[in-house]
């Protein structure tokens, strides 16, 4: 007879759903707990759950009994140095003095601009940016509460990510619904310089992996991803050729993409995160693949299955 542990997926969005994913393949006992309560399309057996996770009470009644908690919450891209921080503090002082481990997914935005050198877990915090500055007190708040033995804390961190339900990345819906249709893809920045991305998919498996390894905690990782020197133009010609249509990509530089912020919060807040996508933007994650021994999805692959999803999705649905 097997039994399952208790997991608790704090937020709904695309990398809770990837994190659900892994821990049901896994056969775990899977709670989700997000503002709505909802998850369209979530895994059969999965307990979805409503809670204000503002409230440290809540987040201490929602994780009881929990091995993990996984921290992939966040409030609207436009809201982030307002909310962001409470947030992340009330899913901290909710777990402390628990015994729940507290996996929380990130991303690179506290680096700020290296100048195209490769993005390693050793890197100052160096962010520029109001997000970026964000990140960093966050992921410096998260260590310290290891640190003072509060709760058990690992960091996992991805770069610009695609995959089912990832329709507001920079490598999401106004990639893929286009290059379906045969029309341009829209990318941001210059399509011939490298930039990483991370299969949603094999950052959820990523947090998993660092939820049950000991040897994680106190630390930051970055998520596997394949062929981290590859550029927009050939991820466009993986995406294009999955999909059967003649490539066909643009490249969104500031200028527009500050035209843009005039109606879109979210292009507004993505103006000052430009640096990433007009660099060499290469993230290093072979310190998380030689601990744990584990490889990303081939892109190809990823790519096949990211087009099967949008295929699966029309856009008017």
């Amino acid at each position: 007879m097997t039994t399952s542990t208790l997991h608790v997926v704090l937020g709904a969005g695309p990398l809770g759903r990837a994190v659900v994913n892994e821990l049901v393949r896994r056969g775990e006992t899977v709670r989700v707990v997000s503002r709505s309560g909802q998850m369209p399309e979530a895994p059969h057996g999965v307990e979805l759950v409503a809670g204000d996770l503002y409230n440290p009470a809540t987040v201490r009644e929602l994780t009881q009994g929990a091995a993990v908690a996984y921290q992939c919450a966040q409030p609207h891209y436009d809201e982030w140095p307002q909310k962001f921080p409470p947030l992340q503090s009330a899913i901290i002082e909710g777990l402390t003095d628990s015994s729940v481990r507290l996996v929380i997914g990130e991303n690179t935005y506290m680096y700020g601009d290296t100048d195209g050198k490769p993005l390693t877990e050793d890197l100052p915090y160096a962010a520029h940016t109001r997000k970026g500055r964000v990140r960093a007190a966050m992921s410096e708040t998260a260590l310290a509460a290891h640190r003072a033995g509060k709760v058990q804390v690992a960091l996992g961190r991805g770069s610009d990510f695609f995959g089912p339900w990832a329709l507001g990345s920079s490598h999401g819906a106004r990639v893929f619904y286009p290059a379906l249709a045969g029309k341009s893809a829209s990318f941001s920045g210059k399509l011939d310089l490298p930039h990483t991305v991370t299969y949603i998919e094999d950052f959820g498996r990523a947090l998993v992996i660092l939820g049950e390894r000991e040897g994680a905690l106190g630390q930051a990782w970055h998520v596997p991803n394949d062929q981290p020197q590859l550029t927009q133009r050939q991820f466009a010609e993986l995406v294009f050729t999955e999909t059967g249509h003649p490539v066909k990509a643009s490249g969104m530089g500031k200028l527009m993409m500050a035209l843009g912020g005039l109606f879109i919060p979210e292009a507004r807040e993505s103006v000052e995160m430009m640096y990433e996508f007009e660099k060499p933007f290469v993230v290093d994650s072979s310190k998380f693949e030689r601990v744990f021994g584990v490889k990303a999805t081939p892109i190809a692959d990823a790519i096949e299955a990211t087009v099967a999803w949008y295929r699966a999705h029309p856009q008017n649905k």
